[in-house]
């Protein structure tokens, strides 16, 4: 099968020109000439960016997928196929209304008449997973009713089969391969594409990046109505908005765009860095804004098949690293990356500082628009295969939603300078992270374990007094004086945190008044 399938994207390929769309980007005569052989007897007359949207429709979902991230990268790619490819958010072919139909019945055990008042069999919107359709519920409430595509599973399973088996040759083939753990990357795509196929899943997503944002008041989530949740069926409060992509439409309403696009990148750092639980799909096709008067200018947050999560110990490292980089403290950069097993021990942190610098500096205090992301990733990736960097597999969605949200940022405002919008937002965060409020949530945290370990601790010695028979007077004498100690510790560890957390505080009123 995974033979077959190589050679149907072989075919594919060709049947579409793909190939003749690479070779006409080089200008040696030979290579010109090998483009003119392999373009006889083919129709190549529509447009390519056409061709390559119809391609990737052809391959399936998971090359559906790489159009939808590619579309928001308008720097990197031209007009024509960017065009193209946005077309891939939200108007992928829908399926067969029937076949959506009996996927609902099948689900419910009933008919579809005993399911909603009223469906609309026409879909609102299709993407490579699922597709949605507006109804209204027996109690008169519109939905939207989310069903995956049929025969989903085993289309993905013979796709990820094929890059799984990729993985293994690129990781083989040389040092630089096996640097970037191709497999360990495959294998975090495997799992989100998974998670997307259980709709009652991404319902349970969707429901707690609700709870998270209810007190942001800049973005809505949809209500999930969880008596009509199923794994391939999922219900949910219908949302009025315009698509975030139709900004002409959205100026002639009166929408601050440029407030729109600091939200945007607010909503995110808070996701990431507040949370450590974010939407790990944003690109335009899931997103949409209000014009309801109570509602005005708000983002709606749509499609939750895919989420991303951060431990602690990602969070403080991310955040230590953007902190840096804003500072232009390149030699902690440099030293994070040492410290977190990034780069090798016995790396020279003065080479690795100098060379982050030549990467980024340029690039510092220039409006989104005259920042060319693709050109700044470029340079990282020669600097890291210098350095012998590892590519870390669990934070390889939160880049992906790192370049969708600066392509909608570049949308809606290209004077948006990304890093100083996120500046204030990150400083505020490591406040946090290292003030009183911080620490005392800590030891409230902690607080009940050590509640019912404290009473315990008579008849722990008693007991441990027991085991011991040999146990006399002397070691009874010794065991008091060791515990009379401990209290001493005790009692300067508690006199050391008053005086630390008052250090924190006073710290913390310095920082903010901006005293140093």
């Amino acid at each position: 099968m995974r033979i077959f399938r190589g050679f149907f994207i072989v075919w594919t390929v060709l049947r579409f020109g793909l190939d003749d769309l690479v070779l006409s980007g080089f200008q040696k005569p030979w290579i010109k000439l090998i483009r003119r052989i392999v373009s006889v007897g083919r129709n190549l007359r529509a447009p390519r960016g056409e061709r390559l949207r119809e391609a990737l429709e052809s391959l399936g979902p998971i090359f559906v997928k790489f159009g939808q991230v590619m579309s928001t990268r308008r720097d990197l790619l031209p007009p024509d196929i960017a065009d193209e490819l946005a077309k891939l958010q939200d108007r992928v072919p829908p399926f067969a209304s029937a076949l959506a139909v009996s996927t609902i019945e099948k689900s419910f055990g009933r008919p579809l008449a005993q399911i909603f008042a009223s469906f609309e069999r026409t879909p609102i919107a299709s993407a490579s997973i699922a597709q949605v359709h507006f109804a209204v519920l027996p109690n008169g409430r519109e939905v939207a009713v989310k069903v995956l595509r049929p025969n989903m599973k085993p289309a993905i399973e013979k796709d990820l089969a094929l890059l799984h088996m990729m993985a293994g040759w690129v990781e083989g083939a040389s040092g630089d391969g096996k640097r970037l753990k191709p497999r360990e990357v495959v294998a975090e795509f495997d799992k989100y594409l998974h998670d997307e196929l259980d709709l009652l899943r991404e319902a349970a997503s969707a429901a707690q990046l609700r709870r998270n944002m209810a007190g942001l008041d800049l973005v809505m989530i949809p209500e999930m109505i969880w008596d009509y949740c199923m794994t391939d069926v999922m219900v949910m409060e219908r949302m009025k908005g315009v698509p975030i992509s139709q900004t002409q439409r959205l100026r002639d309403a009166g929408v601050d765009m440029k407030k729109l696009a600091r939200d945007g990148v607010t909503i995110f750092f808070t996701q990431v860095f507040r949370d450590g639980f974010f939407h790990g799909d944003m690109h335009p096709g899931n997103i949409q804004v209000s014009l309801e008067p109570a509602t005005f200018g708000r983002y709606i947050s749509l499609d939750f098949g895919i989420v991303g999560t951060l431990t602690e110990v990602d969070k403080e490292y991310l955040a230590q690293n953007f902190s840096s980089f804003f500072r232009r403290d390149y030699k902690r950069v440099a030293e994070l990356h040492i410290e977190s097993g990034w780069v090798p021990a016995n790396t020279r942190v003065d080479e690795l500082e100098a060379a982050i610098r030549a990467c980024c500096e340029p690039y510092f205090d220039r409006p989104l628009k005259e920042i060319s992301l693709g050109l700044v990733l470029m340079r990282l990736f020669q600097t890291s295969r210098r350095f012998h960097v590892e590519i870390q597999p669990q934070l390889v969605l939160l880049q992906k939603t790192l370049l969708n949200i600066e392509g909608l940022g570049r949308e809606l405002d290209p004077d948006l300078d990304l890093w100083s919008t996120a500046k204030p937002f990150l400083e505020k965060w490591m406040l946090e992270q290292v003030g009183p409020e911080k620490l005392l949530a800590q030891l409230k945290a902690e607080a009940p374990t050590y509640a019912k370990l404290l009473p315990a601790l008579p008849r722990l010695l008693t007991q441990f007094l027991k085991h011991q028979p040999n146990a006399g007077r002397r070691e009874l004498i010794e065991l008091l004086a060791e515990q009379k100690r401990t209290n001493k510790l005790l009692q300067g560890i508690i006199y050391g945190g008053i005086g630390f957390l008052l250090g924190l505080a006073a710290m913390q009123v310095l920082l903010r008044v901006r005293l140093f």
